[in-house]
């Protein structure tokens, strides 16, 4: 077994961390500001939390415009990346300066929500439209501060196109959706071929 402890390195090409948990849904953020200036952007660390009421999260390393732009309105819109949109995702992950809109820097449409001001990437066939419930900073185990925050949002709204959706049943598979791996550059997608099925066993 190869073993390492993280404070002191990994040891090895890259972090194997990424990879090892994983693949991950990416948290494609939308946001503004109070000003109403734009901002999207992909977080790879981000999932579902909470069924009633339902609650996602996504991690940022930084106090970067998302973070802040939540913070300040606390609105924001998950959009889901699939595999059509990769390109435009990865557009989206470049650093650009505060107030520069990532919507026009990869050609995305920005479609306004129901519920709250941040918009929708109308491309993308899911939308959850959420209002910030928490925003962490993450701690050490010795209890000092990470520079990473962690932002909790209640979903208020989801939009789904209705192709995804056959026999009022989610096609998990049929989205395409895309899935951040270890590395620099790798992802991966979903088929229905790799499917498996399971039922909770009942307890005894």
């Amino acid at each position: 077994m190869y073993f390492y402890q993280p404070s002191a390195g990994h040891g090895l090409p890259h972090d194997p961390l990424n990879a090892i948990i994983g693949p991950r849904p990416i948290g494609w953020i939308a946001s503004q500001d109070a000003a109403g200036r734009r901002n999207l952007a992909p977080y790879s660390f981000f999932n579902c939390f909470n069924y009633r009421p339902p609650i996602i999260g996504f991690a940022s390393s930084g106090w970067k415009d998302s973070v802040r732009n939540i913070v300040e309105t606390g609105e924001f819109v998950w959009n889901l990346a699939t595999r059509e949109l990769a390109d435009a995702m990865n557009e989206t992950s470049a650093s650009l300066p505060h107030g520069e809109d990532e919507f026009v820097r990869a050609g995305l449409t920005p479609a306004e929500s129901r519920l709250v001001r941040a918009p929708r990437v109308a491309e993308s066939p899911v939308n959850f439209e959420c209002r910030l419930s928490q925003c962490i900073q993450l701690t050490a185990a010795d209890g000092s501060p990470v520079e990473s925050w962690l932002v909790l949002g209640e979903v208020v709204a989801v939009h789904i196109d209705e192709t995804l959706l056959e026999n009022g049943v989610y096609q998990t598979a049929k989205a395409n959706p895309i899935l951040r791996a270890g590395g620099p550059s790798a992802y991966y997608t979903i088929e229905e071929a790799l499917r498996f099925d399971m039922i909770r066993p009942d307890a005894r």
